[in-house]
């Protein structure tokens, strides 16, 4: 058997391309570092989902399954980084002027999708929907694994980009305010949701 590669591309699209914590944060750091310079971060959050894909496939799953509290304790802990996250994402004024700022790098783009609950649940899901039984795992994982970073590729420099753009219309407006604020809502709404409908 193998892992249904077009269905569960559609997929990662559906979940890639559509808001969630990480693509807010890439989007703030477009918007408030510029497209260029956020590139760096952006390569660490590509990598960053490889470091939960490879873990889930070769055992996380049934770790979780034997001892249930260790995805309950990792679910939380996530949502609450995601949380605060969006807390700073509220308070952040956008500025054109980016000279002299200190530009979040590629270690801090590794660590956004071992902590975005949306990633841990698109994952899973892809696990258990869209790979046959018999799969083997180094099979199973490495589809899921390039199939992400596929979508990833194409999806994450559009939101970097797309915040570049914003910033430059909105920044030191009183628009500005209003925009960040909802950025942070967005976040949160996605989290609290994923966590509601027990995807997580």
């Amino acid at each position: 058997m193998s892992v249904a590669v077009l269905s569960f591309t559609a997929f990662a699209f559906s979940q890639v391309g559509t808001p969630g914590p990480a693509n807010m944060a890439m989007m703030a750091t477009g918007a408030r570092y510029g497209f260029r310079a956020a590139l760096p971060f952006v390569g660490g959050v590509l990598l960053g989902k490889q470091l939960i894909i490879w873990p889930i496939g070769f055992g996380l799953m049934e770790l979780a399954a034997q001892v249930p509290v260790v995805f309950l304790l990792l679910k939380y802990i996530s949502a609450t980084y995601i949380i605060w996250l969006a807390w700073r994402v509220a308070n952040m004024r956008l500025s054109t002027d980016r000279s002299d700022i200190a530009v979040p790098g590629f270690i801090a783009g590794l660590w956004v999708h071992p902590l975005n609950p949306k990633a841990w649940a698109m994952i899973v899901t892809g696990f258990t929907n869209f790979v046959g039984p018999g799969t083997s795992t180094f099979a199973a994982t490495a589809t899921i694994a390039g199939c992400l970073f596929f979508t990833q590729l194409i999806c994450h420099p559009i939101w970097t980009y797309f915040g570049d753009r914003i910033a430059r219309v909105v920044a030191g407006k009183p628009a500005e305010r209003y925009l960040m604020w909802v950025l942070a809502i967005l976040t949160v709404s996605f989290v609290a949701y994923a966590l509601l409908k027990g995807e997580l």
